[in-house]
């Protein structure tokens, strides 16, 4: 989801002329994905590696077959008993293990992954890397503590609104669930700008009604939107 420099220029111009109607602060920041989810792969092959070959041998796949199939020899007393046991077993960790290397593979790939991902840890991900945004550029250090951050994750299909207390206390959370909804409607229909600006404008709304302009508005943030870098995997 690529934004040109008109889409760049249209959301700061939103975000100024939003902030000239109240002492609130207005920040957005769009990422392409929050988080690489390396675990998501490992637990994926874990479980496969796990359940796939107790499935084989609940469906009917015995330890003399896997011997057989693999160029083994039929057993003819004790000793050699043990031996296929051996045998058996050794091929079965080793399909074990094959079996863990395929689905770590296939699970790596950038839309299996993301589709294999629970919703839950997406959720909890977006939150948190929206909480690192707001803490780290300072939006609860506003002079009436009445930041608003816009956060978008694109390849994760979440939004998130994170009001600072100054304005949180004063609007009801419903009206932060009108403004994410209208981010994500904007993502959904693969305009990104359109979507920040009309949560921009319904933020701005919020912020006029509980946080009217003061005699000295300073900007105390910049307006226009930060993209953030992709997590080192595609």
């Amino acid at each position: 989801m690529d934004l040109s420099k008109q889409d760049h220029e249209r959301i700061a111009a939103a975000v100024a002329a939003a902030e000239r109607t109240t002492a609130g602060e207005i920040y957005c920041v769009l990422a392409p994905e929050v988080s690489d989810y390396r675990e998501t792969p490992l637990v994926w092959a874990a479980a496969s590696a796990l359940v796939l070959p107790a499935l084989a041998l609940f469906a009917g796949l015995r330890p003399h077959m896997l011997t057989d199939l693999f160029g083994g020899w039929t057993a003819a007393h004790d000793t050699a008993t043990d031996a296929t046991i051996f045998s058996a077993l050794s091929i079965y960790i080793a399909v074990q293990a094959a079996v863990f290397v395929i689905a770590a593979l296939v699970v790596s790939l950038g839309p299996v992954r993301r589709a294999l991902t629970p919703g839950p840890l997406k959720t909890a991900r977006v939150h948190q890397a929206a909480m690192q945004q707001f803490l780290s550029h300072g939006l609860h250090l506003t002079q009436d503590r009445t930041g608003v951050l816009l956060f978008a994750s694109v390849a994760d299909h979440r939004a998130e609104v994170v009001a600072d207390e100054g304005i949180y206390a004063k609007a009801p959370p419903e009206v932060w669930d009108e403004v994410v909804a209208l981010l994500i409607a904007g993502l959904k229909r693969d305009d990104a700008a359109g979507g920040f600006i009309a949560a921009i404008e319904r933020s701005g709304q919020i912020l006029a009604e509980h946080v009217p302009p003061r005699g000295d508005n300073p900007n105390e943030l910049p307006d226009g939107l930060v993209v953030l870098p992709r997590p080192g995997r595609d």
